[in-house]
């Protein structure tokens, strides 16, 4: 059994995200959350709350599993839509100043 968490738009760069998700990719979701528990960085937060989701999600589909044998087993940040804003510079110029989303794809699943 296995599930697939999406979460869209991101207010972080894909980069910055991808940086946190290569520490938990593959691992136990158990050891993963303390993991990112300890993490001092933003995405640390949104990629918890993801994998939480998916354990949510297997309970209210009323499967039998053992959180214990679950493990990210496939885990992507896509880069989204940039915002584009400019601020004004030195001598009546402009500045651009983009402003990065992403979107995270985690699979959650069970080892047999």
């Amino acid at each position: 059994m296995e599930t697939t968490v999406k979460v869209k738009y991101i207010k972080q760069s894909a980069t910055k995200v991808r940086f946190v998700l290569k520490l938990v990719q593959g691992m136990q979701v158990d050891r993963a959350l303390n993991k990112l528990d300890v993490a001092n960085k933003k995405a640390a937060i949104t990629i918890s709350k993801a994998i939480r989701s998916g354990i949510s999600n297997l309970n209210n589909n009323n499967e039998s599993f053992n959180q214990k044998n679950l493990f990210i087993s496939n885990a992507a940040v896509d880069q989204g839509p940039t915002m584009k804003r400019f601020r004004p510079a030195a001598m009546g110029r402009a500045t651009p100043i983009l402003k990065r989303s992403s979107h995270l794809t985690l699979t959650l699943s069970e080892k047999k």
